[in-house]
């Protein structure tokens, strides 16, 4: 399921820097809100590959750790993703990066109204 997530932002943004090709023209503008959807997928898919790994460990406490590293790890990689923007992106559009950062990472809302981070199996009650 987290994986379907990731896809869900990888495909919107795709649709996004698509668009904003389309409609604008500009390869600078298309690049920056490129490099705002790699600032959320990239590190999202290291935390889901990691996720993925945590899921094995039977320790709970060991379990959280790992969850709280790899959290910090994502926030890391993303700021760094976001410190050197201007070093990849030639004619940087910070109101086109930081627009496409918001819409990809709000795209938890869409997967949750698509019904994709519902609970499987369904409570009982006593």
């Amino acid at each position: 399921m987290p994986w379907r997530i990731v896809g869900l932002q990888a495909g919107v943004g795709g649709l996004m820097v698509l668009l904003t090709w389309l409609l604008t023209d500009e390869r600078r503008l298309a690049a920056s809100v490129a490099w705002g959807v790699v600032a959320v997928v990239i590190p999202a898919m290291v935390f889901v590959r990691a996720l993925s790994r945590q899921m094995r460990v039977a320790q709970p406490k060991v379990a959280l750790v790992g969850l709280f590293t790899w959290e910090l790890v994502k926030i890391i990689l993303t700021v760094a993703l976001l410190l050197v923007a201007p070093k990849v992106v030639s004619d940087l559009s910070w109101l086109a990066l930081v627009a496409s950062f918001v819409v990809t990472i709000k795209v938890y809302w869409l997967a949750m109204a698509l019904g994709w981070m519902q609970r499987k199996s369904k409570p009982t009650f006593y």
